[in-house]
């Protein structure tokens, strides 16, 4: 569902739409843009020392995909999986290459299309609550207040592909 549009005014419509999910009973959201699909929880491949928001991988079409616990990584409180957990899978740039990785989320929500008037940009003086960057706005649509991510520094903090290989492959 799409909460607000604009018609024909935005030149590209998915650049302010934001794909919604739940964590811990808080709406987050991440460009739609960088979304590559969803999954269902699955089982995925554990790794030996590596960080404890880091799962494992899944092989995703031949392509080996951390998958994160997002929970863990923003700090929140740990949950059991459930019939609504879900896998946001992801593709970004990152250190001038198209990195991908997987997010742990409690459920899927929605797809809003914010306008720019509701969406309002962190300050420097929100880096005493957020001192990592993981917040990169606070979108708001029909009542609801979203938390928008900065998907940069979840993915800077992250192993990286050769670093997970070496992991694996001890």
């Amino acid at each position: 569902m799409l909460a607000e549009t604009m018609g024909n005014e935005l030149p590209n419509e998915s650049a302010n739409q934001y794909l919604t999910f739940l964590l811990n009973g808080e709406e987050y959201g991440i460009e739609i843009l960088k979304v590559q699909e969803i999954k269902n929880w699955g089982p995925f491949t554990p790794l030996p020392r590596s960080q404890p928001h880091v799962l494992g991988v899944i092989n995703l079409r031949g392509a080996i995909v951390p998958i994160l616990d997002l929970r863990a990584k923003l700090g929140l409180p740990t949950t059991d999986v459930t019939s609504t957990t879900a896998i946001i899978i992801i593709s970004a740039e990152f250190d001038e290459q198209i990195r991908t990785l997987g997010l742990v989320v409690d459920s899927v929500s929605e797809v809003y299309q914010l306008l720019p008037d509701n969406i309002q940009k962190t300050s420097e003086a929100n880096r005493t609550v957020d001192p990592e960057g993981y917040i990169r706005a606070f979108g708001s649509v029909d009542e609801k207040f979203l938390i928008l991510l900065n998907l940069e520094p979840i993915f800077a903090s992250t192993l990286q592909p050769d670093e997970m290989l070496e992991a694996a492959n001890p």
